[in-house]
């Protein structure tokens, strides 16, 4: 089965600004805090809310403290002056689209214009709208409504920003035949015309789609409205839970969309449910692939095995001569780190990755035992090579444990820091530091005692690897973090710039391994390690492109080009031998 998902699905701009500023009050502004009525629409989203303490008003008392967040729709200009009028102080999360068709009916109304609204009557956005318009204000969603207005000598036509383009064409050329005087706007969203316009191509595409959004959104309606427009089946679902499965297993290549309000932990959640679906009717081998590949990756046994073959090049690329004792430290120091690491981040992975989450809630006693017997096997296997081996990996191991601990107290003023976890990025950062230390000082302390030339080239190639894979599982994660509150390098730096110095880093590492080839630092081993960094290179690039998709694959892939170092090196070692 092929899966295709729309590069536009989930969160527009709108959407997403109304999401961050609600997420950035609740951590900013003194309690209560609410939205005057549903944020957006999207039932996980609003659970989301009331988790982070941000509760709905849906009335306007006459007395009121605390924060009101003005949803996405935007609302009358008079509900705004009742809420300051009341006491609150309020946040305008209005979607800047929105706010342009609000000034544009305010200009016209100002002067007498009519002002013809094209959408729901019911629809907050609608609402809103009218109450710029005041009088002038009148509503349509249908052409025969439109007919029965009366003749306005003067009137504007504009649309809700997420209404359906070939019904507004339709309005449009009604409009030219019957009121040619009428002013029109184009103010449909951007992002409804590209979100509309990629499930049309979809639809033609694929043998049917799944629209994934909120049963009350409008515009993820109007998407599945689409699809069936164009002769395809649309299932509409909020959750994986609704997935019809007799219906998809069933086809060959299927289409996946979302509305505007639909975060993207939702999307995963459903790419990975229909992932899954063909392994029911095909063999049982590949049935038992895609279980391997899922216990591998969830137990963080891949990773530990990844970095394991990139300690083994790293200890032939400084011609150390019996690896198999730091291959087997890496091995179990890093399987231990990861699943601590997992351990604590439950609640993280609740967004981020679901099906991770509660692999951990359900396995939660096997998992940290697993991860204080890989821990204590790894110091044995230290402890066996030398004393300063052994402290080192101690201390690192103790740092690490060190990590969710509150080290500054709640007594202590003035500090914003208080763990090492509230440092911006110092997750990827101390993951790919203990990674290089491990793989590329570890070693060469244990048998030298000292640094030699080719140590520093090591540490830098095996901590950039390390980073490139973090921090791009970060800029997958976005979404879960920002919610979470936590403060990863992409969310400081934005998606966008993230890819890019991914990207340049991998080239980075690419020279790396040239130049130290060509001044015969290291054998020509460092020539064919050059695979590595350019396949991560290339999935990056392809994943942005939309060509690789986020799931079980896409981390298996990431994760296989580290085992793919040890492949490389292992050949290398027989043909030269």
């Amino acid at each position: 089965m092929k899966i295709s998902v729309a590069h536009t699905a989930g969160f527009c701009m709108g959407v997403q600004r109304a999401v961050e500023m609600a997420l950035d009050a609740s951590n900013t502004c003194h309690p209560p805090i609410y939205t005057y009525g549903p944020l957006i629409h999207n039932p996980q989203v609003l659970s989301l809310m009331e988790d982070k303490g941000i509760r709905v008003l849906r009335e306007i008392p006459e007395q009121g403290k605390g924060t009101v967040i003005i949803r996405a729709h935007g609302i009358p200009l008079q509900t705004r002056e009742k809420l300051e009028k009341a006491g609150f102080c309020v946040i305008d999360a209005t979607c800047p689209r929105v706010i342009k068709v609000q000034t544009i009916i305010r200009k016209h109304a100002a002067r007498g214009a009519a002002c013809i609204i094209i959408g729901d009557k019911d629809h907050p956005e609608v609402i809103g709208l009218l109450g710029y318009a005041g009088k002038k204000g009148f509503v349509a969603d249908s052409l025969q409504e439109l007919e029965e207005m009366p003749a306005f000598e003067d009137a504007i036509i504009v649309a809700q920003t997420t209404q359906n383009i070939l019904f507004y064409e339709s309005v449009k050329k009604w409009a030219e035949q019957k009121c040619s005087h009428y002013r029109i706007f184009n103010t449909i969203c951007d992002s409804t015309e590209k979100r509309q316009a990629e499930a049309k191509r979809l639809a033609q595409s694929v043998d049917l789609v799944v629209v994934v959004g909120g049963h009350e959104s409008g515009n993820t309606r109007r998407l599945a409205q689409v699809v069936r427009e164009n002769g395809k089946r649309a299932f509409h679902v909020e959750t994986e839970g609704e997935i019809d499965v007799e219906a998809l297993a069933a086809a060959a290549h299927i289409g996946i969309t979302a509305g505007a309000s639909t975060p993207n932990w939702i999307i995963k959640r459903i790419y990975r449910a229909i992932e899954s679906l063909p392994f029911e009717k095909q063999s049982v081998w590949r049935k038992r692939r895609l279980a391997l590949q899922r216990f591998l990756i969830r137990t963080n046994i891949c990773v530990a095995l990844g970095a394991a073959a990139l300690c083994y090049a790293c200890t032939v690329l400084q011609e150390i001569a019996s690896p198999f004792p730091y291959i087997v430290i890496t091995l179990f120091y890093v399987l231990s780190m990861h699943t601590l690491n997992n351990l604590t981040g439950i609640r993280e992975a609740r967004y981020n990755d679901p099906d991770r989450s509660s692999f951990y809630d359900n396995h939660k006693i096997a998992l940290t035992l697993l991860a204080i017997s890989s821990g204590g096997v790894g110091l044995g296997v230290a402890a066996g090579v030398g004393i300063l081996p052994f402290l080192l990996l101690f201390a690192m191991s103790i740092l690490g444990l060190c990590y969710n601990l509150k080290i500054i107290p709640e007594s202590a003023k003035g500090f914003r820091y208080r763990r090492i976890r509230d440092i911006p990025g110092s997750k990827t950062i101390l993951i790919s530091l203990a990674w290089g230390v491990v793989i590329g000082i570890f070693p060469v302390l244990a048998v030298w005692n000292s640094f030699r030339l080719s140590t520093m080239p090591v540490f830098v190639l095996a901590m950039s690897m390390a980073f490139v894979r973090a921090a791009f599982f970060d800029v997958l994660d976005m979404q879960g973090d920002r919610i979470m509150g936590k403060e990863t390098i992409p969310l400081l730096l934005g998606e966008k710039l993230s890819i890019t110095f991914l990207k340049g880093l991998c080239l980075f590492i690419m020279l790396i391994l040239f130049l130290t080839g060509a001044f015969e630092v290291f054998s020509g081993l460092s020539y064919a390690l050059i695979l590595c960094p350019f396949f991560l290179l290339l999935i990056i690039s392809t994943h942005k492109k939309g060509r690789v998709l986020p799931g079980i694959r896409l981390e298996f892939l990431v994760e296989s080009q580290f085992v793919l170092s040890g492949l490389i090196t292992l050949l290398w070692v027989l043909i030269a031998a």
